[in-house]
């Protein structure tokens, strides 16, 4: 069933609304019909069954069958600060950490990104970020539509996840700070309701002085293991492992 995210201010009562993008994408993509259904989402995660009432004035008028708290999200909103990779590796990370949960992705400027984000750019590159996280974020039933950060610097980022409850970074080097055992007791430790931010850094990996500064900052340096993993799927093997540990909880 096609999925739409919509603020709260197009829900009133038992009717909702969508405009815009979302009224085009009805007419001329999917040639929706009267008394066709939808599902839309709401800003809150609250998931409403929809009937289509009218076409009218660019806005689809639909009446509200039932609603109820989505069931698709983790227990724990989970935030992925990912250091730029080259090319176009951000698509599919953004792509696929949306599919596993995550809530939002922050592109990070570290001393050892390859590949630089031109800020006369920035704005236009987070626009097509975020339609990639809409799109994968409808395609798997997402609850909520996840954020696509503007591209921030690695200071800016270690404070920017100051608040969060669990605060990870994999590091290649941390068997030597942390055996697989203390990472899996971190991992199994994490309640739901919890807030977690994970680093992930570029290609070139974290400079030593990044990974004193998240350390001193409160995150905990973790292994993923004896293999060392390309940046593009060291998200992807947290979230899997976060997936595994909190869905149901």
């Amino acid at each position: 069933m096609q999925h739409f995210y919509v603020k709260n201010d197009k829900i009133e009562g038992h009717r909702l609304s969508l405009e815009g993008e979302d009224y085009n994408h009805c007419i001329n993509v999917l040639r929706m019909k009267k008394g066709e259904a939808f599902i839309a989402c709401d800003e809150s995660g609250m998931e409403y069954y929809c009937i289509i009432d009218s076409f009218e004035n660019g806005v689809v008028n639909a009446d509200i069958s039932y609603r109820r708290a989505s069931e698709q999200e983790l227990s724990c909103p989970v935030t992925i600060y990912q250091g730029i990779p080259k090319s176009d590796k951000l698509e599919l990370i953004i792509q696929k950490c949306v599919e596993l949960g995550a809530v939002r992705i922050v592109p990070v400027e570290m001393k050892r990104c390859i590949a630089k984000v031109d800020a006369s750019k920035a704005a236009s590159k987070q626009k097509r970020w975020q339609a990639i996280a809409e799109a994968a974020a409808k395609q798997c039933g997402r609850g909520i539509l996840p954020e696509v950060g503007m591209p921030m610097t690695y200071t800016n980022a270690v404070k920017d996840a100051e608040n969060a409850d669990v605060k990870l970074l994999p590091y290649e080097l941390a068997d030597e700070r942390s055996s697989m055992d203390e990472t899996r007791k971190v991992f199994e430790s994490i309640l739901p309701g919890q807030s977690v931010a994970v680093f992930i850094g570029p290609e070139g990996g974290f400079d030593e002085s990044e990974v004193e500064k998240a350390c001193e900052c409160g995150f905990k340096a973790v292994t993923l293991g004896k293999r060392i993993l390309r940046t593009e799927t060291a998200g992807l093997y947290i979230m899997s492992v976060l997936g595994y540990l909190l869905e149901g909880k």
